[in-house]
């Protein structure tokens, strides 16, 4: 059996969590052969929560969960992690403004961005799941400046697991028969759900699927799913994000299928002329323990117009709370692709090697 890995929570009492934590301790994240640490971060008024939850986890019994340990401080949290999945974040609240939750996150993760700076792993690797997510990872990024920004990412995994199977019960399908749809750009009603690309039995989508219900009605259902699901539940997704943040990390540490990608919010390094700076949503491939952003695709008038708006969010998101990004991290952005891609080289992946290298 493996060395076991350290992964930290933060949020650890919510419901994504509840969801998430047993499966995690279950090998369904990490694999069969994959003891784990966990280490449940949550904040002090939610300890005694927390704690229900790790007294079950207790109860199952689980051979691959070698411990558990709580945290009311992310310096104790994040210590010696592997792995860092933020799901906890600051809700927006009524009659709050969208400028006053963004900088109401900053201050969350910027703290825990220093904290996994200072005491994670080396080679950690950092999910965040947090809304708005794409620009509280930027925050978390930017406030560890020992660590590569390929070891951050975020959570747009649920959205392209949402265009997969809404197109897989349109048209009475295996998602297993669904290959290379892509998400881009922000984790919001902005994304851009492209299927251009997508391949279903082995045939591209496009000339199976109704043009008007492609662009009238699926691209929009996938953008608004989120709240879809709120109006009909009376709450947020819990299961489903549930099972995209065990995707997301799956396929990040063990590479995802051939003849596929996937979509993951990383690090812009100008790839599709993308401003550089902000995490947006791209195809990507896993091997390695790295991820390689797919260059090369065509984007269509359609797709070019829904591209500018997404960017542009993330774009007036980041200039926002651009003054709680330390100076420093702004001013190497400029050299940020050019020295840790070159997507030019077949094969060539970004980030730290496999965990299991360093442990």
């Amino acid at each position: 059996m493996k060395k076991p890995v350290r992964v930290a929570v933060t949020g650890a009492a919510g419901s994504i969590s509840r969801a998430l934590l047993f499966r995690i301790a279950a090998g369904d994240m990490f694999g069969k052969d994959q003891p784990v640490y966990l280490q449940l971060i949550e904040v002090p008024q939610a300890i005694d929560a927390l704690r229900g939850i790790a007294m079950e986890l207790e109860d199952c019994a689980y051979p691959l969960m070698h411990s558990i340990s709580l945290h009311d401080n992310p310096d104790s949290g994040f210590s010696s992690a592997h792995y860092a999945i933020l799901i906890g974040a600051r809700p927006r609240a009524q009659g709050m403004e969208r400028s006053d939750l963004l900088t109401a996150n900053a201050e969350i993760f910027s703290v825990q961005g220093q904290a996994i700076n200072r005491y994670a792993n080396p080679d950690v690797r950092v999910l965040v799941v947090g809304n708005p997510a794409n620009t509280n990872a930027l925050i978390a990024c930017s406030n560890a400046p020992d660590l590569s920004p390929t070891q951050f990412s975020a959570l747009t995994r649920l959205d392209h697991n949402r265009a997969v199977g809404i197109l897989s019960s349109k048209k009475s399908c295996n998602p297993q028969d669904i290959r290379k749809v892509i998400i881009w750009g922000n984790h919001s009603p902005t994304m851009y759900p492209d299927l251009h690309h997508a391949m279903m039995h082995g045939n591209p989508v496009m000339p199976q699927i109704d043009t008007e219900w492609y662009r009238n009605s699926y691209i929009p259902r996938i953008q608004k799913r989120g709240a879809e699901i709120i109006q009909v539940c009376g709450h947020s997704s819990t299961s489903s994000a549930a099972q995209a943040i065990i995707d997301h990390m799956h396929d990040w540490v063990h590479g995802t299928r051939q003849n596929d990608y996937v979509s993951m919010s990383v690090m812009s390094d100008g790839s599709y002329d993308v401003e550089k700076g902000i995490f947006f949503s791209y195809p990507v491939r896993c091997n390695y323990g790295r991820y390689q952003i797919i260059n090369g695709l065509t984007l269509n008038d359609l797709s070019r117009d829904y591209f500018k708006i997404t960017e542009q969010e993330l774009l007036e998101e980041r200039d926002a709370i651009r003054h709680l990004i330390p100076t420093d991290f702004l001013q190497n952005l400029e050299s940020y692709g050019s020295q840790t891609t070159n997507n030019n080289v077949p094969g060539h992946y970004l980030g730290p090697r496999k965990i299991n290298d360093r442990i």
